[in-house]
């Protein structure tokens, strides 16, 4: 039997938190996404760039929301996981009781909630540099949440199986940032050698921020396949990463 009550009271917590620390977990990504708008809009109307039909602005700043979303949703299930950790608070929600599934559950329901308020919030600032010619609701919220999905249960695990913030820092670094950065977030597909697509083509990430910017624009038919394959590798992540937190292998000290 799912304890939801303790479920939605980390959950309450996980949100309290991030409320909280707007300073970090809201203005933060806020700004680093205007200064890359400011400076790529700049470098826009200087060079008129464009993608397709639409100028590189309109077709960065989708990516930019998916970027610092994805980032974030790395970062603050991880931080805190290990920050408890470190105090010994984490230790409170073993002796709950709570399973270590139901722990996870509640750290990637949460961080849908933060993950899609920062979007939302990202998206009203930053409409003052595009124009929407289309927006699916329906395909923000459904990407973004697989988005959020993929991330924060990637952080979790890190968080859950890490106890020094070097380990934290060298998965973000070295993992979840040439993800963002390499899956199309800055760029077409087609300005790459045709020799390197495939490192796009066969990357289920890719898709996701493609079908997102979409959402913002084209009015396109859903290509099933390709979701299915995306739905699927998301859903084995999530259920490897609950596995792992089911295990709950070299927890604690």
């Amino acid at each position: 039997m799912i304890n939801v009550f303790a479920i939605l009271t980390i959950v309450k917590f996980r949100i309290r938190e991030f409320v909280t620390e707007y300073h970090y977990s809201i203005l933060g990504p806020l700004i680093s996404n205007l200064l890359f708008v400011i400076i790529f809009s700049t470098i826009d109307r200087f060079y008129s760039l464009s993608v397709g039909d639409i100028s590189f602005i309109e077709f960065l700043i989708p990516g930019l929301i998916v970027m610092i979303v994805a980032q974030e949703s790395f970062d603050n299930p991880s931080a805190s996981i290990i920050n408890s950790k470190q105090i010994g608070s984490f230790d409170d929600f073993l002796l709950a009781p709570l399973s270590r599934f139901e722990i996870f559950i509640a750290y990637v329901l949460s961080q849908i909630f933060i993950g899609l308020l920062l979007a939302i919030i990202n998206v009203i600032i930053l409409s003052y540099f595009i124009t929407f010619n289309y927006f699916s609701i329906f395909s923000f919220f459904y990407y973004l949440t697989l988005v959020i999905i993929f991330f924060s249960s990637i952080g979790s695990v890190v968080g859950f199986l890490s106890y020094r913030w070097d380990t934290q820092s060298t998965v973000s670094n070295f993992f979840i940032s040439p993800i963002n950065f390499m899956s199309g977030t800055f760029f077409s597909i087609n300005s790459l050698p045709d020799n390197l697509k495939i490192i796009l083509l066969y990357n289920p990430y890719y898709y996701i921020i493609t079908y997102f910017r979409d959402s913002f624009y084209v009015r396109s038919e859903i290509q099933y396949y390709n979701n299915f394959i995306v739905f699927l590798f998301i859903f084995i992540i999530f259920i490897i990463s609950g596995y792992i937190f089911y295990r709950g292998y070299n927890v604690i000290k």
